[in-house]
């Protein structure tokens, strides 16, 4: 059976993550309080501001930087696309 959530991000009950996405307190709240769509949602972003933003994933400003829009994101709101994004024309 699938474990649910109940999801800060979406405000639903939702299909959870199956295990933390990384070891320690908020790898755990993130898995007891994120859906996988939410997740799923949160990788893609962390990506187009990797690229947007041309950050090296390694470099602990660019971490730093990660962690705090990942809490925008995910829990706090206020979570502003990246300067400079264009989204695709269909």
């Amino acid at each position: 059976m699938t474990r649910r959530v109940n999801c800060v991000k979406l405000g639903i009950e939702a299909d959870g993550l199956d295990a933390p996405p990384f070891p320690g307190p908020k790898g755990l709240y993130i898995f007891d309080h994120v859906s996988k769509q939410a997740w799923k949602d949160w990788l893609a972003m962390q990506t187009m501001i990797i690229n947007e933003r041309r950050l090296a994933s390694f470099d602990l400003a660019a971490k730093k930087i990660l962690e705090t829009e990942r809490e925008k994101f995910l829990f706090a709101g206020g979570f502003e696309m990246p300067e400079g994004y264009v989204p695709q024309k269909n």
